[in-house]
């Protein structure tokens, strides 16, 4: 009977792996079907990030655009404030040069 109880704990041990090695692909799978349903709930996260991340590169380069034209028109009026200092400190000399001109001419005026 010995020999009937060894044969009979050998079957039981093969049986319990066969059992242990067919749970642990059941849960392979299962694991590996979750991730797969997880990826794809990721790719569909992402494509739908995907329209608004084009709206918000479309606000940028329009907001890029705003920023430039503000510039140009930045460097349009500091020329027209130049050119008016220009004109300031033109009239300006004008102004000094008739006024020691009439100085040197008025016979009342005794400043020399």
């Amino acid at each position: 009977m010995s020999g009937g109880l060894i044969v009979t704990i050998l079957v039981l041990v093969v049986i319990l792996v066969v059992i242990g090695v067919v749970v642990a692909l059941l849960m392979s799978k299962k694991r590996n079907e979750q991730r797969r349903a997880q990826a794809a709930q990721l790719r569909t996260e992402a494509a739908a990030q995907s329209d608004s991340i084009a709206q918000a590169e479309r606000e940028a380069k329009l907001a890029e655009a705003d920023a430039e034209a503000a510039r140009v028109e930045a460097e349009q009026a500091e020329r027209r404030a130049a050119e008016a200092r220009t004109g300031v400190h033109m009239d300006q000399a004008t102004q000094e040069d008739r006024i020691r001109e009439a100085q040197r001419i008025d016979p009342d005026d005794k400043r020399v």
